[in-house]
């Protein structure tokens, strides 16, 4: 019989080790499984790792690699690079079902039993010793390392409520409370943030990484473990809260370097995939691929902006996080004016500045400009470079021969003309207010012939927040919306706060 080829409602109506041994089972360690399994799959041409994304010719190779070595692996990378999630998904490589010592604290195998307990049972009973199956989604342990993990809570310790309910010694090993790392014998071990691991807590790992065993208390125990070891770790971290030390970092075979998206593209897909978009939401709010756009560009520029801390990284999850409250933005909108259904807005972009708030680490630049102020210039950036993108440069705009497409619109602005668009505005006030703009629809009809009503309203207020980007338009910041005006009649207006909102807003100052 093929053990191998038994399908799972087979092997669970096995039920004692005699059956089992009939069956054809032989022993694999974990880390063998978990290569034949990667074979196969390679082999069948199938993803290994779904739902990753901007990692297909970069890390996700290393990590198969370092399966096929029968590494330990540690995942090294700034804050929300999917580190925990590559983790996570190794399970799938694992067996569905694994044969163990039925009541075994160690997961033993029936063939190869560690534990006193499996040892004594399987001596009592021989083949008739009970077997039960464990399913692939148990065989994962996750340990999140924190200052206060002892050594007890990893590896194990005596337990004298144990030695006191069963009469034993200390002296003997049945006393013993094993700890996370013995009852995940046969598993994928996981431990986030390693550096902030006490480095007396990470020495008592160098046994178990290297010789595969482990010692409790002074017992003379010997627990060659089969554990597949994946660790996690931010190179912030050791310089700010601890480091790996250097003889651990030389039992980790494999160490892989995670990284943030390289393009627009594989952002959306990512934010696209973890957004927790509400049913009510979808039928209520139509949103567009260039808001999208925006932001991931702001995540991008958050990432370059001298304010915000390079060595903390921008999360994957600022975006995720971002889109969420963008949607909600304009539902709310819709919601307050009673209205079925709403088209984004930019203006629903600047709903998104308390997820960027939270999201980014700032440099002691950045705490003086505070980090709304930071935020809100992030928003503008985005808006500035993918301006580009759907529009002329307005620089050079103003030299092209064939006319400055936008000087309608600078025109109209120039005679004094102000136009506020609050967040906050129905959908006929907010249409009526940008066509009362001269110029503005008929820059957008130029360049984008094809639009919806809907999508063309959103291209006209894009046109205006990007003129005021590149310094063409005046724009003020309001509790209700924003305020746009002709920039340099607001500059020479000495009774107006309006120019010295500009100025601090200036895109050289970020």
């Amino acid at each position: 019989m093929n053990y191998r080829s038994l399908k799972a409602s087979k092997l669970l109506s096995i039920t004692t080790l005699g059956e089992l041994k009939a069956a054809g089972y032989e022993p694999r360690s974990i880390k063998q499984e978990l290569r034949d399994n990667l074979i196969d799959r390679i082999k069948e041409k199938e993803v290994v790792f779904p739902g990753i994304w901007g990692y297909e010719d970069t890390v996700i190779p290393d990590v198969e690699r370092a399966i096929l070595s029968m590494h330990h692996i540690n995942l090294l990378g700034l804050r929300g690079q999917a580190k925990t999630r590559i983790a996570r998904l190794m399970i799938n490589l694992l067996d569905e079902y694994i044969p163990v010592v039925a009541g075994s604290e160690l997961n033993d195998d029936p063939l190869e039993p560690l534990s006193r307990f499996a040892l004594d049972l399987i001596t009592e009973k021989g083949d008739q010793t009970p077997i039960s199956w464990m399913h692939r989604n148990d065989r994962y342990t996750e340990k999140l390392a924190t200052p206060d993990v002892s050594v007890a809570d990893l590896i194990g310790d005596v337990d004298p409520i144990k030695a006191a309910t069963l009469r034993l010694p200390y002296s003997d090993e049945r006393t013993i409370h094993f700890g996370l790392i013995p009852r995940s014998h046969r598993c994928i071990f996981v431990i986030n943030e390693l550096p902030d691991l006490q480095a007396r807590i990470q020495v008592s790992l160098f046994n178990i990484l290297q010789e595969g065993d482990i010692q409790i208390r002074g017992f003379k125990l010997r627990l060659p473990l089969d554990i597949q070891f994946v660790f996690t770790a931010n190179p912030e971290d050791y310089t700010n809260r601890g480091s790996i030390v250097t003889p651990l970092k030389d039992r980790i075979d494999s160490q892989i370097v995670t990284h943030y998206p390289k393009s627009i593209e594989i952002g959306k897909k990512i934010t696209m995939q973890e957004a927790i978009i509400k049913t009510e939401q979808k039928g209520m709010v139509k949103t567009n691929d260039l808001i999208a756009d925006l932001i991931e560009q702001v995540a991008i520029e958050a990432r370059e902006s001298e304010y915000v801390d390079s060595k903390s990284g921008v999360s994957a999850r600022m975006t995720i996080s971002a889109y969420e409250n963008l949607l909600s933005s304009a539902e709310r909108r819709a919601l307050i004016n009673g209205e079925k259904e709403t088209y984004v807005r930019i203006a629903d972009l600047y709903g998104v500045v308390p997820a960027i708030c939270g999201k980014v680490e700032l440099v002691y630049e950045g705490e003086v400009e505070g980090p709304v102020i930071v935020a809100q210039n992030l928003i503008g950036k985005a808006i500035r470079n993918q301006f580009l993108a759907y529009f002329p440069n307005p620089e050079k705009a103003k030299k092209d021969k064939r006319g400055n497409p936008y000087k309608k619109i600078t025109d109209w602005f120039g005679d004094n003309n102000t136009m506020d668009i609050l967040n906050d505005l129905t959908n006929r006030d907010y249409e009526a207010r940008l066509r009362t703009i001269d110029g503005l629809d008929d820059v957008v009809d130029f360049y984008h012939p094809r639009l919806s009503k809907s999508e063309k309203l959103f291209m006209m207020e894009f046109a205006l927040h990007g003129l005021a980007e590149h310094s063409l338009v005046g724009k003020k910041a309001m509790d209700t919306g924003l305020s746009f005006k002709d920039l340099l009649g607001s500059m020479f207006n000495p009774g107006n706060k309006f120019g010295e909102e500009e100025e601090e807003d200036d895109d050289d100052r970020y």
